[in-house]
This record gives structure tokens, C-alpha cells and sequence, in this order.
């Protein structure tokens, strides 16, 4: 099953830039998974079962390195592909 997820992370920091594009950077590194970032957020499609994979693993990753972060995360099944 195909899915595709938006992610958003604010960190509670005054130097947020960093964290932010260190996920980023994380996330683009895993080739099975289309990634697709903008100002606001970022996408992430592929097969269900990978991509809940890829963002267990950076979360954990992301709150193990940061004293304070939010992830917003939507999810969503069969994506239109264009």
C-alpha cells in the first residue's frame, strides 16, 4: 500500500535551521522513499510499511538529539501520483 506523509518539525530552540534540515538530509538519504520538501513541510511517499519505518527511526533520532522538538505528522492512504 502506497502512502504518503507530511512532516513538520519545530524545534524548540533558537537555532532552528539546523535540526530541521539534519531530518531533512536524514530523511532524503533512504532511496526507497520519495522525498519533497518546501517552506512549510515536508513529503514523504513510498510503501506503508517503509516509510512507518524511516520515520520511527528519525523521530527518535531527531528527539534523542534535540532537548525540545514537535513533530506534526499527517498520513495519508493511497496518494494521487502525478
Amino acid at each position: 500500500m502506497q502512502v504518503a506523509v507530511d512532516v513538520s518539525l519545530y524545534p524548540i530552540t533558537d537555532d532552528f535551521i539546523p535540526p530541521i534540515d539534519d531530518v531533512i538530509e536524514r530523511l532524503k538519504s533512504h532511496g526507497a522513499l520519495e522525498v519533497v520538501t518546501n517552506p512549510m513541510s515536508t513529503q514523504i511517499r513510498g510503501e506503508y510499511d517503509e516509510v512507518m519505518s524511516v520515520i520511527h527511526r528519525e523521530v527518535k533520532t531527531t528527539f534523542e538529539q534535540s532537548r525540545k522538538a514537535v513533530f506534526v505528522i499527517k498520513i495519508l492512504n493511497n496518494p494521487i501520483t502525478g
